[in-house]
């Protein structure tokens, strides 16, 4: 039997584990899921006999080194920042590792030993980053085999609540870490091409600038820009094109919404409150308005961001019991974000029948024989429950896909990478396709903002 180990047993981790042991008699596997938590890796082996659950101490070099030692290959779905230790472990036992997170620069630093020991370092072989660049590299490089030049390309990925479980003004629920959610957009200004002219949008402007995408039979989302479309230039090969926009996607009406809490400051991260404790929520909406003792903290909240009563984003304002006076924060020294990703989680936790759903649009615009054309490729995944979520799916299925592959020896290529080799993406995006994961292409007119580029 081979061994395949597993570090982490998340929620994203349950259809990879289910994916490997469901191949594990035809593929001679055993998959060993190491956790910090016994019960959690229990939970997600769920008494197969070719798997076991193993707890841990990934800070502990011994306990680590011995796992990893004994393992045919890595899969690390750790937080990202501890996936460094787990390699250096693997180039020292010469072990190949697979992960979905970015790759960050010390790992990159590890590519010259990964080639050297002819070792496969896979990372950002989950959802976004991902099947995002292998759905898009396949449609690039098809463009480019035709002799077509590419000349826009722009992506869009949105953890959503699915349909039938949209039962909030917001059309939103936390899919994955809702901390990422809070946070999101900050820490520099979003960067983009569009028609040959680089654009930024500012944190405190970036929810009120968004794109507006239809897919299929889902009807109208909106989407706000990554915070940096640019670095993919080089990545895809694009160092030519003249619109690059990398964006997230919501639904219309959201980002708008959103905006309330940017203007107030309650995303922000780089203080604490004072006895945020015993606070309301009601009083921590008011700590954000002007002293004023003759009127409500509604009253100044909409006087002082300009919102109609008979606006809807006052609707999901109250919604969220942001003026309860009963609703208590109860977190010691918190900052503005985390009380409010804890007001968030009371209104946006995934119910025990609720489903989520991922959705996924690329734009490709080509010059092809003088004239200019559009492919407008998109992907919609709705989960099964709580347990095989569409974001488990998304993200777990293509690691699971390329660490058997890389066991086979189908995929060879050494180094740190990702997946963007006809080799890598070919072969999982068949297979993605055979789990229900599938892109849907079809030709529309080119959506050149600007063709004569006199304007932008």
């Amino acid at each position: 039997m081979r061994n395949i180990l597993v570090i982490g047993a998340g929620r994203s981790s349950s259809s990879l584990i289910t994916y490997l042991l469901t191949k594990s008699y035809s593929e001679k596997l055993h998959i060993t899921v190491a956790d910090v938590s016994l019960n959690l890796a229990q939970n997600k082996i769920n008494g197969h006999e070719n798997g076991t659950a193993i707890t841990v101490d990934i800070f502990n070099k011994e306990e680590r080194e011995k796992v990893i030692q004994q393992a045919d290959i890595v899969v690390s779905m750790l937080p990202a920042h501890l996936h460094l230790n787990v390699a250096k472990d693997c180039l020292t036992f010469g072990k190949n590792m697979v992960t979905a997170s970015y790759i960050s620069k010390e790992m990159k630093q590890l590519n010259e030993e990964a080639v050297a020991k002819n070792l496969i370092f896979m990372n950002e072989i989950g959802l976004d980053p991902g099947i995002d660049h292998m759905s898009a590299m396949q449609v690039i490089d098809n463009i480019r085999n035709q002799g077509g030049k590419m000349l826009l390309f722009e992506s869009f990925t949105g953890g959503l609540v699915a349909p039938e479980s949209d039962d909030n003004l917001w059309n939103y629920k936390f899919t994955w870490n809702p901390r990422n959610v809070v946070l999101a957009g900050q820490g520099g200004a979003a960067k983009f091409l569009q028609e040959g002219t680089y654009k930024y949008i500012p944190y405190h402007k970036l929810f009120r600038r968004t794109e507006i995408l239809t897919i299929g039979d889902y009807g109208k989302f909106e989407a706000y820009a990554n915070r940096d479309s640019l670095k993919y230039k080089n990545v895809y090969g694009l160092d030519d094109i003249l619109t690059l926009y990398r964006g997230t996607i919501r639904r219309v009406g959201f980002s708008r919404a959103w905006n309330v809490f940017v203007q107030l400051g309650m995303t922000d991260d780089s203080y604490t409150i004072e006895d945020s404790e015993n606070m309301s929520y009601r009083e921590f909406t008011n700590s954000f308005l002007a002293y004023n003792p003759n009127d409500s903290v509604e009253l100044k909240l909409r006087h002082y961001l300009k919102i109609d009563q008979d606006d809807i984003i006052w609707e999901k304002l109250v919604e969220l019991d942001l003026f309860s006076p009963y609703k208590k924060v109860g977190l010691a020294n918190a900052t503005p974000a985390q009380i409010l990703e804890k007001i968030l989680k009371d209104s946006w936790t995934l119910k025990e029948d609720d489903k989520d759903m991922i959705v996924m649009q690329h734009l490709f615009g080509y010059e092809l024989d003088g004239e200019k054309h559009q492919i407008e490729s998109s992907m919609v995944c709705i989960g099964d429950n709580q347990v095989y979520t569409a974001m488990a799916k998304t993200v777990g299925l293509p690691v699971a896909i390329a660490t058997l592959k890389i066991l086979n020896g189908e995929i060879k290529t050494p180094g740190v990478q990702i997946p963007i080799n006809k080799e890598v993406y070919e072969p999982i995006l068949a297979e993605l396709k055979e789990n229900g994961i599938v892109f849907n292409e079809k030709k529309v007119p080119y959506l050149g903002y600007n063709p004569h580029n006199i304007l932008g």
